[in-house]
């Protein structure tokens, strides 16, 4: 079958098709749950789970306003039936959207997976192939393949969960971040093996749930690729067992319980629980589509594209009429970049001949942790690293009025300017709403104002929590 454009990807990449494409023959190629990582297993449940989680902790934490809260159960099938009683709905609707609207009679649907067999041509295997005849199993039966073609390619497969390389820890049947939201019943313990934004979310999660939760940490710090200041303040507030310098090489699991074997400081050491969840980062799906056959360049496991998102090929210069967006090529992983390198891509196929730049300056990113965590622009590190003449500033939540309401005793936001210009370079916040309360840096950095510009140039509202970043921003004049 041949299309005028072609879509792998129901993520972000959803979001293309539309009434401006109706003169265009559509096909898109979805090979998991339709709607992408962030609705299903994302972003979305999990923070409807960390919310879940901070409801939770107030009633360990409100004893020091002079609160009595007890939590006094926990109903993990109710928890997790309001989410995906949700979320799965959603899902469906969108592929039956796709599938059965008449909005949508340009488009075709293929539900299984795409591999590359020549440029702008995938074989598509279909996951509705069938089980086999009487006396053959499911195995032995040939999988139902189609041939789809098309002038215009958009590459947008995501994702997967990283597996470690540890001796027989995927024959304990590890979780990853999509099965650990379903698990059928809470765990009475969890090791964790990983310390980044996956691996402190969940802990975070489950240990406010009540679950004996290890986090297993081969570096001394969690969350290290952070401003070190950050990284060190979020290590020392977990709420969490957590053991640093681990390396793990093998695990097995004998009588329900998950035993993993490594080593530290230099001697064997073994760690329990009776279930494991992997949170070692994400790979890219580059290497699941057979880019070489396209004529594709991979590099650092992700598809290589230019500013207009357009595919490289393997000689450096950009494919005719192919795009990417998403984790498959992009390095930051996140859900509003993958919206934005959508919405490039939508207008690039739209007006080939006035085509506009991806921009990745000045992206935000968050951890819903406890406490949370939002950064953008440069780490002290980096700055330093970049030979600008730089200046800190660092306010604490426990010298503001609304922290005081809070009896917040250890967070802060820390601004990193240039030194005369005062050019916001970067800006890091560990504490109660920092995604919603770096927003204002985020928005100065993208206009291009100063911290001069935004620190008396406006109102901040007395006693609200954004004082927190007024008064960071003043240390930087």
């Amino acid at each position: 079958m041949h299309y005028d454009l072609l879509i792998l990807g129901s993520g972000s990449a959803n979001t293309i098709p539309g009434p401006e494409f109706e003169d265009q023959s559509i096909a898109l190629v979805e090979e998991g749950v339709f709607g992408g990582t962030c609705l299903n297993v994302g972003c979305i449940p999990t923070k409807m789970f960390v919310h879940t989680a901070n409801v939770a902790r107030q009633a360990r934490d409100a004893g020091r306003l002079g609160v009595d809260l007890r939590l006094e159960s926990v109903d993990w099938s109710a928890i997790r039936e309001r989410i995906f009683g949700r979320i799965d709905p959603i899902s469906a609707a969108g592929k039956d959207y796709r599938e059965s609207s008449p909005d949508n009679r340009n488009l075709t649907l293929y539900t299984g997976h795409a591999t590359f067999v020549a440029p702008k041509t995938v074989q598509v295997t279909l996951a509705d192939s069938p089980a086999g005849t009487p006396g053959q199993s499911a195995r032995e039966a040939p999988a139902r393949t189609v041939t789809v073609s098309a002038d215009r390619v958009v590459i947008a497969t995501g994702s997967r969960p990283a597996m470690p390389d540890v001796l027989g820890l995927e024959g304990v049947g590890p979780l990853d971040n999509a099965s650990v939201m379903r698990m059928e019943e809470l765990p009475a313990s969890l090791l964790v093996l990983g310390s980044g934004y996956i691996a402190a979310e969940m802990a975070d999660v489950f240990s406010a749930l009540g679950v004996e939760v290890t986090v297993v940490a081969r570096s001394e710090r969690m969350l290290r690729h952070l401003d070190a200041d950050i990284s060190r303040a979020y290590t020392d507030a977990v709420s969490y067992r957590l053991v640093t310098g681990f390396q793990a090489s093998s695990a097995t699991r004998e009588d329900g319980t998950v035993r993993l074997t490594g080593t530290r400081d230099g001697a064997e050491a073994t760690l329990e629980a009776e279930q494991i969840l992997v949170a070692t980062g994400r790979i890219p799906n580059a290497d699941t589509l057979n880019p070489a056959a396209a004529g594709i360049a991979v590099e650092g496991g992700r598809i290589r594209a230019d500013r207009y998102q357009r595919v490289l090929g393997t000689d450096g210069h950009a494919l005719d009429g192919v795009f990417t967006l998403g984790d498959v090529s992009s390095p930051y992983m996140l859900k509003h970049v993958a919206n934005h390198e959508a919405r490039v891509v939508r207008h690039n196929l739209l007006h080939p001949e006035a085509m506009v730049e991806v921009n990745h300056d000045a992206v935000p990113a968050a951890v819903f942790s406890h406490p949370q965590i939002a950064t953008v622009g440069m780490t002290e590190e980096q700055a330093r690293k970049s030979g600008a003449d730089y200046v800190v500033g660092v306010q604490r939540y426990a010298d503001i009025a609304y922290g005081w309401a809070m009896e917040d005793t250890t967070n802060f936001c820390k601004i990193i300017a240039e030194r005369g210009s005062t050019r916001i370079l970067g800006c890091h916040i560990i504490g109660p709403q920092a995604p919603t309360l770096i927003q204002v840096i985020v928005q100065a950095m993208a206009s291009g104002q100063t911290a001069a510009d935004i620190a008396r140039t406006q109102y901040w509202i007395h006693p609200a929590m954004p004082e927190l970043v007024e008064n960071a921003l003043l240390q930087v004049l």
